[in-house]
């Protein structure tokens, strides 16, 4: 079967099993990707997910994951249902994805059958269904594929589902048919004379002078011809007007600042994700510090939080959806027809007291086969400690500020 028939089949039958978005991308073996990736370790915003350090060397050669990749088709699922309900005395409020069946599940299934369809497609070749959990960077590869960009809030952004969607991949030995997707092979870098850097990884490719660039409005770039392992030849600079476009011979520099690949912009200036985030984690665009978001506190982090984030957290009792609640592209997205993941009763928002009266018996029943087991009972404790906490101060400096009025 040739790439874009296997292509096509593998598309209908991913939106058949309940997928809302499937592109092709060739598997991309180092680059702007891992640097960035590695960089943020480096600076150890990670935190105490020492799980990436560990695998690193996977993230680095995807042939790890799965030997003799060459392709990925990137698949996302929408997980928007209802509107959030504002948390009441004694209650918590808890990030969307959590509210319903685990996603890992749900997917995992999914992927299986889809998997079992490409090997009836290709007996010979082989494939991976990850969501996740494997050492795979899927955003990247998402926004490789075309499935939308990422925005400043380091989440993906499609068009028409906004941050709301889960990731998924079903990696191959199979060359695919990447037309359809955004076909970029590089970074960019805009120096303060507004000449354009063009490098793959680490290696400089060449520039291209336009003034119609500046580092707030980042060029796309796009190398040309841009298949895996074809020489390159030509880099097409394509800005974000008509006017800013040019295409000429790679020549040799080096180059002087690097940033993530974004194969579209439509987040211009807007920051309202950053001006969102409670506790300052996004120290930039594009960039997340772990150690100081919510989601990474409430869920990842062992141990008590640091002093000085806990009246941050508020009502957060899981995770936290600031970044994409003040997202612009979220504002009109639809709702999924997925069941799955429509909130289970008692979830949005949660009662306090409830949860602080669980034992281990009673968690298992309630919690299993949701987002909430990977916490456990003693994180979940933790968590609601800190909302009470938080609830309780609250009321103090209510009561304190009527009495200043008396």
């Amino acid at each position: 079967m040739d790439a874009p028939s296997l292509t096509a089949a593998l598309k209908r039958k991913a939106l058949e099993l309940g997928f809302d978005l499937a592109e092709a991308a060739p598997v991309s073996h180092g680059g702007v990707d891992i640097d960035n990736f590695e960089q943020w370790l480096a600076q150890g915003r990670a935190g105490e997910m020492r799980y990436f350090a560990d695998r690193l060397d996977a993230y680095r050669d995807p042939n790890r994951v799965l030997e003799g990749v060459i392709s990925v088709l990137m698949l996302g699922m929408n997980y928007r249902t209802v509107e959030p309900i504002e948390p009441q005395a004694g209650q918590g409020k808890v990030s969307r994805y959590a509210w319903g069946d685990d996603y890992h599940d749900v997917i995992h299934g999914r992927l299986r059958r889809l998997a079992e369809f490409f090997r009836q497609l290709v007996p010979a070749g082989k494939a991976r269904g990850i969501v996740d959990t494997a050492p795979f960077l899927e955003r990247y590869h998402a926004a490789r594929a075309g499935l939308g960009w990422i925005g400043k809030n380091t989440l993906l952004v499609n068009r028409r589902f906004g941050t709301w969607i889960f990731l998924a991949a079903l990696l191959t030995t199979e060359e695919l048919d990447y037309s359809a997707s955004i076909r970029r092979e590089s970074i960019h870098a805009v120096s303060p004379e507004g000449t354009v850097v063009i490098s793959q990884g680490r290696k400089p490719l060449g520039e291209a002078k336009n003034n119609n660039i500046s580092p707030e409005r980042a060029a796309v770039i796009e190398l040309l011809p841009p298949l895996r392992g074809s020489p390159i030849t030509t880099v097409c600079i394509q800005g974000l007007t008509p006017l800013a476009n040019d295409c000429r011979p790679v020549g040799t520099i080096t180059p002087t600042e690097t940033s993530l690949p974004i194969p579209e912009n439509p987040c211009h200036n807007c920051r309202a994700c950053l001006d969102a985030c409670p506790t300052g984690a996004l120290v930039a665009p594009y960039q997340l510090d772990a150690r100081r978001c919510v989601s990474y506190l409430t869920i990842e982090h062992r141990g008590e939080f640091p002093e000085e984030l806990k009246s941050k957290i508020g009502s957060r009792l899981f995770g936290c959806d600031a970044c994409q609640e003040a997202c612009p592209w979220n504002r009109r997205t639809p709702a999924t027809a997925e069941k799955a993941f429509d909130p289970r009763e008692g979830m949005n928002p949660v009662d306090i007291a409830k949860l602080q009266s669980l034992d281990e018996e009673t968690f298992r029943r309630r919690f299993r086969g949701t987002p909430f087991w990977r916490i456990k009972l003693d994180g979940m404790l933790r968590n609601a400690a800190i909302v009470k906490e938080n609830e309780d101060r609250s009321l103090r400096n209510d009561r304190s500020k009527d009495d200043r009025k008396m």
